[in-house]
């Protein structure tokens, strides 16, 4: 029965990743779960979570300066994240399969593979950074 019940919970979560596609993190998979499901416990979508990511159904994306991200998308992919909103997004680019044989010296370490988060400004907050910037002209003149 306990089994059954974590498959039902691991669905929950699972189709609140795939619903929300925005690279949701954990607390914002949380509160759609628990708005739909007012039961469930923040561990409860944690743990899933990790387990989805480890089975390989949804990627785990760490990104610096903030929480984790989680994504649907489980194919080879970098992202881009933006220093202003903190909104994470795919970035339309050839995963570089033969990264890997450029590192000279590993040190002994078995590198798996990697991850590239680039940051910048997204084109929404360019826009409004722009705006902003009109409105402040306007408002001396």
């Amino acid at each position: 029965m306990k089994a059954t019940r974590n498959t039902i919970q691991r669905d929950m979560v699972l189709t609140a990743v795939k619903q929300l596609h925005h690279h949701p993190t954990a607390e914002e998979i949380y509160q759609a779960v628990a708005a739909q499901y007012p039961n469930i416990s923040k561990g409860t979508v944690y743990r899933n979570l990790n387990l989805l990511a480890e089975t390989g159904e949804i990627q785990k994306i760490c990104v610096p300066d903030t929480a984790d991200r989680f994504d649907f998308n489980t194919t080879a992919h970098y992202h881009f994240k933006c220093n202003r909103c903190g909104r994470v997004y795919d970035v339309d680019m050839a995963y570089q399969e033969d990264m890997l044989s450029k590192i000279r010296n590993t040190n002994g370490f078995l590198i798996q593979r990697h991850d590239i988060v680039f940051q910048g400004i997204c084109p929404e907050c360019s826009e409004q950074k722009q705006a902003e910037q009109k409105r402040m002209i306007y408002t001396k003149i």
